[in-house]
């Protein structure tokens, strides 16, 4: 079960492939300047994850003032490749040791038989480090329910 609204967001440090190279990605640089919206999403190259991405990609501007990482348990190397095949431009995150997706409590166990991956899940986390908004999927084939992570996010300054 996801950690619950109300709760301090667990911290973390992740790689994400950029331009530039492998950079580390930190919560807490957004606290105090930015709200920020995490999707953890099972893996890269599969059919619900890319459709999400693609269409979040196309509409991030329905996020205003909000940072929004994808953090997936696929090394930064395969987001990026995946990234750069379907047009994907929000920022994704490597947690590939598995260790914010059970900080956030959103491992799921086994997915299709392969292994642990992360689970669905969206938090929206304001800038003073508090999550606002949680929320796990029942499946990983469920999407999260974005206009409640907008709504939630039309009431924080």
């Amino acid at each position: 079960m996801a950690i619950k609204a109300g709760s301090k967001a667990p911290d973390f440090t992740l790689k994400s492939k950029q331009a530039s190279g492998l950079v580390d990605m930190k919560l807490s640089d957004n606290f105090g300047k930015k709200n920020t919206v995490l999707l953890f999403f099972p893996a890269a190259f599969t059919s619900v994850c890319t459709k999400e991405m693609c269409d979040l990609s196309q509409g991030l501007s329905t996020f205003p003032g909000a940072d929004v990482i994808g953090i997936s348990v696929d090394t930064p190397f395969a987001q990026d490749a995946w990234a750069q095949k379907e047009k994907i431009t929000i920022l994704l995150a490597s947690d590939l040791n598995k260790e914010v997706t059970k900080k956030y409590d959103v491992l799921f166990p086994m997915l299709a038989g392969v292994g642990d991956t992360a689970a669905r899940a969206a938090f929206v986390i304001d800038k003073a480090g508090v999550v606002q908004y949680s929320e796990q999927t029942p499946t990983p084939k469920d999407l999260p329910n974005f206009e409640a992570v907008r709504a939630t996010l039309a009431n924080l300054k």
